[in-house]
């Protein structure tokens, strides 16, 4: 689970080596040319290709992973309802600590006066401080606001990358295929053969995703090497507060929020929920996929006497919703660089933010490396011009890593409290068969490659 197959490293130690090597580079060769004319500059376009890639691919992705988990999945309607409303509640709990944590400390501060500087350093990006002084907030009410994401045709979400819109659709398409798919006897054959498409589009973009995601390293090495190059390994010291913003949040809301409910409800106590679940919190970590985990997770919940029904139903089925990990920081990165470039976010805006945040999460669930896949359509929710997200993305990349299995180890620990509390007052055993997604092995073993 470390090393994949191929006997390379997990990909975080290579993530790591990449930010080393490139630091090396920039600084030893800064601006000027080397091995045949070869220039630090042009390595930092080689990564926002990789960026663009990611970007590309991660609106399709949403799209076919919510269509195929709700013709997949099936769940007892009483212990459905359930699950989505601890979800709810554990979700909104999260994102009240990351508004909380932005509008009270606004850590996004520390970034201004050098923005301008940093995107700079980014190859293809002109960004002037007068436009930087431009760019505000719309003038439209929040019913207008979010009316503007209703979709005009069907093609308008995929063209404009409208994540709301996608996901409305996904919904609407993936409920009609459900609905469908169970009355197939009479429906006839049109309608499995749609599904039988609708899974090998999915499989090829996870496929797809899994080859990208192999060459992150190298684009974290070109993006280093050209941003230190052109700045100096100060720049770390800039990027430092982003990471410290995006830690506080995730550790606040794992550390205090899950051990509090899981002893108050679900009764166990912090050292059986924490000691109990460590290991499965820690593969999460290593491994950098709570998907991936959910074998050690059931073990986990097993050694803390939850019922086999409640662990299968929040860990297999649930790990699509137990995503505050993810959520929590694709809100708070949009709004720690709205504060940098000087935004004025209303907070009709900003829940609206949360909003994509949360959908972005649930469409990705299980995806590697799910949380920097989604964070440019969340950017671009807050209303972050093209340009800036493009040059914002690769210098997040250069500590996304550490954040990354940190968000790993936030979904595993949601997934054990929701296991709890589905199985406490549960005064008899839920006898109705829980269909784990049959996509989630074939996706675990493409996670566990990438890493």
């Amino acid at each position: 689970m470390h090393t994949s197959s191929r006997g390379m490293p997990p990909l975080y130690t290579q993530v790591l080596i990449a930010v080393v090597a490139g630091a090396f580079l920039g600084a030893t060769f800064g601006q000027e040319p080397y091995l045949g004319g070869l220039r630090n500059e042009q390595l930092g376009k080689l990564g926002l290709f990789v960026v663009t890639l990611l970007k590309t691919l991660a609106i399709p992705l949403i799209f076919f992973a919510i269509l195929d988990a709700l013709i997949r999945t099936s769940i007892p309607l009483r212990q459905g309802g359930k699950l989505l409303v601890i979800c709810v509640v554990n979700v909104s709990v999260a994102m009240t600590i990351g508004l909380a944590i932005m509008n009270l400390w606004q850590p996004g501060l520390a970034w201004r006066g050098h923005v301008d500087e940093l995107l700079h350093l980014v190859p293809g990006t002109t960004l002037s401080s007068s436009a930087l002084a431009n760019v505000q907030a719309g003038s439209q009410s929040p019913i207008e606001y979010l009316a503007s994401y209703i979709p005009r045709t069907i093609a308008d979400p995929f063209s404009s990358n409208n994540i709301i819109g996608v996901v409305l659709l996904a919904l609407i398409l993936g409920a009609t295929l459900r609905y469908l798919h169970g009355r197939s006897s009479q429906a006839g054959g049109a309608v499995q053969a749609v599904v039988g498409i609708i899974e090998r589009i999915y499989g090829w973009l996870v496929q797809i995703l899994g080859w990208i995601i192999l060459v992150v390293p190298l684009a974290v090495f070109g993006v280093v090497a050209q941003v230190v190059g052109k700045s100096g390994v100060g720049v770390f010291s800039v990027l430092w507060i982003f990471l410290v913003a995006m830690l506080a949040g995730l550790a606040i809301h794992s550390f205090i929020y899950y051990p509090l409910v899981a002893w108050l409800l679900g009764k166990k106590s912090p050292r059986i929920y924490i000691g109990q679940g460590a290991d499965a919190i820690m593969t999460a970590v290593s491994c950098n996929s709570s998907l991936a985990t959910v074998p050690v997770t059931l073990r986990c919940l097993e050694r803390m006497n939850v019922s086999p029904q409640s662990a299968r139903l929040a860990a297999c089925v649930g790990t699509n919703l137990n995503n505050d990990g993810i959520t929590l920081y694709e809100a708070m990165a949009a709004l720690f660089l709205a504060q940098a470039l000087g935004y004025d976010l209303p907070m009709a805006k900003q829940i609206l933010i949360v909003l994509a945040s949360i959908i972005a999460g649930a469409g990705v669930a299980g995806i590697p490396e799910a949380g920097l896949i989604v964070l440019p359509l969340v950017l671009a929710a807050a209303g972050l011009p093209d340009h800036v997200i493009i040059a914002a993305i690769p210098l997040i990349m250069t500590v996304d890593w550490i954040i990354a299995r940190a968000r790993s180890g936030v979904n595993v620990m949601s997934d054990m409290l929701v296991a709890i509390l589905l199985d406490a007052g549960q005064a008899t055993p839920v006898t109705t068969p829980v269909m784990v997604q049959p996509q989630s092995k074939s996706i675990s073993s493409k996670e566990s490659q990438a890493s």
